[in-house]
């Protein structure tokens, strides 16, 4: 314990003896400090939330997404596409925004709320980096079109059909019910059709494939809507803060003074050692 207490005593000697050069390392430390946050480029961040599109008619045990979740993460930081996007947006993809850009994509599946993708990205400016963000939604939608252009052709070709097919059905059902009425009031108004009993039976069939076909296409109309078939979009608006991202002001000056007490007392207990050969 008595030796603690000395220790401290001389550790509180030196820096009193030497506080000129901990006073000079902390001063030119907190200058150094002031000259970065003022000097290097600033950087705002914009953060966009992507929910992948779909189309709501596929064959049963697929998955409605245009594209698989991981899949589209994989994409989104393929450089190839990143350099697609830089292009639409109108930056080089040799210049200091392009570099910041694939540098900084960052990516976070949000699985809890559907599929669903984070996409955060940084630039020089608020506007910027919307932009940039932006650009990368629309990219990503343009991709997807093309993806999903197949399927919707198909389902929109089988809705198609079914009309079609329910048209030519309630035709038919209603030459069989005239059929059929003819009989019941004895007349000989079945031209078309030679017995009469058998229009009665088909009228019946015909009833139930009506109702088949209808159901189908309420079906297919359904899948087909917007809340089942939908494009790759912005879930909401892309945000950017109104403070910077970087360089954080508070943890900026933070590190720079605990940076700064530390190179002090170092400057100090070294310029003590360096006094000791002269003092002997």
């Amino acid at each position: 314990m008595e030796r603690d207490e000395i220790y401290l005593i001389d550790l509180w000697r030196i820096f009193t003896r030497e506080w000129t050069w901990f006073v000079l390392v902390l001063v030119l430390t907190l200058v150094c400090t002031y000259a970065f946050a003022h000097l290097v480029k600033r950087q705002w961040e914009a953060t966009a939330w992507i929910q992948i599109g779909q189309v709501g008619q596929v064959l049963p045990g697929q998955d409605p997404k245009v594209e698989p979740l991981q899949r589209v993460t994989e994409r989104l930081q393929l450089v190839p596409f990143k350099n697609e996007v830089l292009e639409s947006a109108g930056y080089a993809k040799t210049s200091s925004v392009a570099q910041l850009y694939r540098s900084s994509l960052k990516l976070e599946p949000m699985l809890y709320a559907g599929s669903v993708v984070r996409l955060s990205v940084r630039a020089y400016s608020r506007q910027q980096a919307s932009e940039l963000a932006t650009a990368t939604v629309a990219r990503l939608r343009m991709v997807h079109r093309g993806l999903e252009e197949a399927p919707l052709k198909s389902a929109r070709a089988r809705l198609a059909q079914v009309e079609s097919d329910l048209q030519t059905a309630e035709a038919d059902r209603v030459r069989y019910r005239q059929a059929a009425e003819s009989e019941n009031k004895g007349g000989a108004g079945g031209k078309d059709m030679a017995n009469p009993m058998l229009a009665s039976l088909l009228l019946a069939n015909k009833n139930e494939e009506i109702r088949g076909l209808r159901q189908a296409r309420s079906d297919l109309v359904d899948r087909l809507g917007p809340t089942n078939t939908y494009e790759t979009s912005l879930v909401w608006p892309v945000y950017v803060p109104d403070k910077q991202a970087f360089p954080n002001p508070e943890l900026t000056w933070g590190i720079g003074l605990l940076l700064g007490l530390f190179l002090g007392s170092s400057a100090a207990l070294a310029r003590n050692v360096a006094r000791r050969p002269a003092r002997d």
